[in-house]
This record gives C-alpha cells, sequence and structure tokens, in this order.
C-alpha cells in the first residue's frame, strides 16, 4: 500500500478557461499546460487526487444543447458527466507530458444529494458565460433560465446542492493506493438522489470546492489544497485596506465574512475540512502549487 500522505487539490476553473477567453479546445489544452507544470512537482510528496471545475464548459454544453434542432436538451446532470471525461482526458493527457512514468486516472464521479435539499429552489451556480444584461435577459426568457450579476456581467445560475456522500469513494481510494495520480469529482461530480435501491441523476451543479472538501474527508487527507486567481485569501479585498491572511486557526476564520460568488465557498470548503478532520486547509495560487506546500506561499487554515 501506498504510504504517502493524500493531497485533495480543488483547480479554479480558471485552470481550464480564463474569464472572456474564447471556449476552444486549443485554448483549454493551452491552460491545462500550465496547470499541470504546477500540480506534477506535488505528486513526488503525496498521493494526489485532483478535483476541476467546469461552469464554462458544462455552460457551453448547455448552450450547445439549446441550439440543437435534433434532439432535446440533455438534464444538466449528464452535461457535467460529459465534462468530467472530456475535462479529465486533457488533463490526463497534461499531466502525462511532464510526468511520463506515472499512472493517471480519471473517475467518472456521482456525488449524493438531498433531494429536499432548498439549493433546488434558489439556483446559485454561475454556469456558462458572461453576457451583458440585456443579452442574459433575453436568454434568460428566451430559454427560461435564472440568472444573476456576476461582477460587471451576468451569467446563468443553476441549483447547488450541498454534496453529501461520493458513491465511487472505493474505487479512488484502489487507485491512489496503486499509485495513480486520480482526477475525480469534476465539476463537483454528477449529483444524483438514491429512489430506493436506485440512483437517479438530478438537475444541478455541485460546487467543486465543497464536493472536494467531502472527498478530502471521506479519504481522510492529510491537506486539502484550493488553487485560485489570488495569492491570499484577503480581508477587505479590492480595497485600500486589503489585508492578506497567512497562517490562521479556523476559528478565527470564522469571524470573517468572504463574497458568496468568489472567496466565500473556498474559505467555508477548506474550513469545514479543518474543522472536521484536524488536517490543513490551503488557499493560494494557481500557478504557486508548489510554494503553497512549502508554505513559501498562500493562506493556510490550520485547527
Amino acid at each position: 500500500m501506498n504510504s504517502k500522505p493524500i493531497l485533495v487539490v480543488a483547480v479554479g476553473g480558471n485552470a481550464l478557461l480564463k474569464r472572456g477567453e474564447e471556449m476552444s479546445c486549443a485554448n483549454q489544452i493551452k491552460n491545462i499546460a500550465k496547470t499541470t507544470s504546477a500540480l506534477a512537482k506535488l505528486n513526488e510528496k503525496y498521493r494526489l487526487v485532483i478535483v476541476h471545475g467546469n461552469g464554462p464548459q458544462v455552460g457551453l454544453l448547455a448552450l450547445q444543447n439549446l441550439k440543437s434542432a435534433e434532439a432535446p436538451p440533455y438534464p444538466l446532470d449528464v452535461l457535467g458527466a460529459e465534462t468530467q471525461g472530456m475535462i479529465g482526458y486533457l488533463m490526463e493527457q497534461g499531466l502525462q507530458r511532464v510526468l511520463p512514468n506515472t499512472h493517471i486516472s480519471t473517475v467518472l464521479t456521482q456525488i449524493e444529494v438531498d433531494v429536499n435539499d432548498p439549493a433546488f429552489k434558489n439556483p446559485s451556480k454561475f454556469i456558462g458565460p458572461v453576457y451583458e444584461k440585456s443579452e442574459a435577459l433575453n436568454n434568460a426568457e428566451k430559454f427560461s433560465w435564472d440568472i444573476k450579476p456576476d461582477g460587471e456581467h451576468w451569467r446563468r445560475v443553476v441549483a447547488s446542492p450541498m454534496p453529501q456522500k461520493i458513491v465511487q469513494l472505493d474505487a479512488i481510494n484502489a487507485l491512489l493506493n496503486a499509485g495513480h495520480i486520480v482526477i475525480c469529482c469534476g465539476g463537483g461530480g454528477s449529483p444524483v438522489i438514491r429512489k430506493e435501491n436506485e440512483i437517479v441523476g438530478v438537475e444541478a451543479v455541485i460546487d467543486k470546492d465543497l464536493a472536494a472538501s467531502v472527498l478530502a474527508k471521506q479519504l481522510n487527507a492529510k491537506d486539502f489544497l484550493i488553487l485560485t486567481d489570488g495569492e491570499n485569501v484577503c480581508l477587505d479585498w479590492g480595497t485600500p485596506d486589503e489585508q492578506p491572511l497567512f497562517d490562521i486557526r479556523v476559528a478565527e476564520m470564522g469571524k470573517y465574512t468572504f463574497p458568496p460568488g468568489s472567496m466565500g465557498p473556498k474559505v467555508d470548503a477548506c474550513c469545514d475540512f479543518v474543522q472536521e478532520t484536524q488536517g490543513s486547509g490551503h488557499i493560494g495560487s494557481l500557478h504557486r502549487a508548489f510554494e503553497i506546500m512549502s508554505n513559501e506561499s498562500g493562506t493556510h487554515i490550520l485547527f
């Protein structure tokens, strides 16, 4: 059995497509090459588990579905499964270029949610590209979307229930013990509910940071790392009083509030992991993954 500690890494959507960038396969391959180079060094010290976002990709697939005259639209859980395959495939290739002698596997992951989760009545998860307000309103009317402002622009929002249980947990554990880097729970996994002895998909997209936190807890991971745009979590971000956080106890972090559409879910996911496991949570720049885990960069949330 592999004795290295487990590290779960949640990679933000900027690792795959930058805001406003054309949603082409070529751009995704280019961005993934930068991401995989940053992640490769971590494999030396940890059993590495990678969770990625899929907001732009699942939104693009949903748009393509709506524009097809040949078939009715596919539900979001199925589109989520499609993005897990697509992005996992591209990430596997990117990692294999830097780590040619390493086994890398993508696990198509289902995650159980509660059918009574209030999120189904209050859509909040951004998917797809950004729009000017007038175009967003037109799409909302045309396609029966829910929309919300996202910074200076507008985007489609969908239900985002809380993840409860990783269905493929045993398979992920087996691959880790066999020495594989595992890519799983992509885009938060495909949301499912149990109906008696049957698993059934539901129309939603799970937040990938919260899914990664649940995964890290259920794998008994030692560390949980969230990679994003910024070097640190900051108090009063974007103001003259901006203050970066470095090493901070989870109890103190709980005293602060962060924006719900950006840093809030990341801080919540890390704090939840630390509180329940007494492990360590880390948040920092996508391109400084190794430095973060060497305590030379990032924000570190400690028990």
